[in-house]
């Protein structure tokens, strides 16, 4: 217990720390446009805006993203103990993951209709904000590219951080597409609904920006970046992601919106969830009516039997079972594996186990 409580002071000193930075990061990226007499005084009124969006979008998550290029940073710094100046650039890549992730939620929520994120109204739904949104998304993106080069532009490792946010960026812009094309909104095609087609989605939307991106920026900027070390990291960051989401799709349908902070919309929004591609694989032709009938459907009363037949499915135990087989699949991978060090990856997946938001 000892040990465990000096771990946790330590995973809560770093926390600490690492949004102490966040305020400083903001007055950086805005600083060079306030401050700058040149500059017409109305784009002030644009510029405190700005600083509104990052306050309300970027700090209410849990940080596992950013706090993970710490971790990593750590893992391969000589003898655990990073540089002043390596901590420092490892909090600004942290901070430039969860600044994209804003970037993505903002926009994701007016896609999805979504009411409430991080047990809050959604940015979009804020009376004074609606689709300004849309471009308060566009900026959030921006910022992530001005702290690169104010951190980073004199770094070997510049050039591979830039392509690698672009990269990864454009990735989950082809999942979020993908997402959208499979969820019309005037029709439901549950043939459509497969688990190839929602391994592609998950995979290209959430992995590689929520678990690769972390870990690979760390790896480029302590000299780990090799095309041998990224491939080792891909095969066991992009199966863990795809874990990850199929916890976020059960959320979605059964966790309790008071814990997770948001009201799941998946059935209504036509989803190609891992509820109902599982649901698929079982149910008998007067069930699949019974999807065909209320999936998709903006109507409580709708949900509710979507949920009951999940529920008489028996898809809850169906969950908890692929939840522990995929943990030791994936800590036998992360075992295999002898080109980094063990704790980055089991770090990460320690944290989403059994997780309940």
């Amino acid at each position: 217990f000892a040990i465990f409580a000096r771990s946790w002071i330590r995973m809560a000193s770093v926390k600490e720390q690492f949004l102490s930075v966040f305020p400083e990061l903001i007055d950086e990226i805005v600083a060079p446009d306030r401050d700058e007499p040149s500059v017409a005084k109305h784009i002030l009124e644009a510029i405190k805006h700005l600083e509104k969006v990052l306050e309300y979008n970027v700090k209410g998550g849990k940080l596992n993203r950013g706090l993970a290029v710490l971790a990593t940073v750590q893992c391969l710094a000589p003898n655990k103990a990073p540089t002043a100046k390596q901590q420092r650039q490892a909090m600004v890549l942290g901070w430039c993951v969860e600044l994209l992730q804003a970037c993505f939620l903002v926009a994701d929520d007016i896609m999805d209709h979504s009411e409430t994120r991080r047990g809050q109204p959604c940015w979009y739904k804020k009376e004074e904000i609606g689709l300004i949104a849309i471009n308060d998304a566009f900026l959030i993106k921006s910022t992530v590219y001005i702290l690169l080069k104010k951190y980073f532009s004199d770094e070997a490792c510049y050039t591979q951080l830039v392509e690698l946010f672009l990269k990864v960026t454009y990735q989950t812009e082809l999942g979020q597409c993908l997402d959208l094309l499979s969820a019309p909104t005037d029709r439901i095609d549950l043939d459509k609904f497969t688990l190839q087609k929602y391994q592609s989605i998950v995979i290209y939307k959430t992995a590689f920006y929520s678990f690769y991106l972390p870990v690979a920026l760390a790896m480029h900027m302590m000299g780990f970046g090799s095309e041998a070390n990224l491939k080792v990291a891909d095969a066991i960051l992009l199966p863990m992601g795809e874990f990850f989401q199929v916890q976020d799709d059960y959320l979605d349908c059964f966790g309790d919106p008071s814990v997770t902070g948001k009201v799941g919309t998946d059935i209504e929004d036509n989803k190609c969830s891992w509820l109902v591609v599982q649901a698929l694989a079982k149910v008998t032709p007067e069930q699949r009516q019974i999807l065909q009938e209320n999936y998709a459907r903006q109507d409580s009363a709708c949900v509710s039997k979507v949920k009951s037949l999940f529920t008489d499915l028996n898809l809850k135990q169906t969950f908890l079972d692929f939840e522990d087989e995929t943990f030791i699949k994936l800590k036998e991978l992360i075992n295999q594996q002898h080109a980094l060090p063990d704790e980055i990856f089991t770090s990460f997946l320690e944290k989403i186990f059994k997780r309940n938001k």
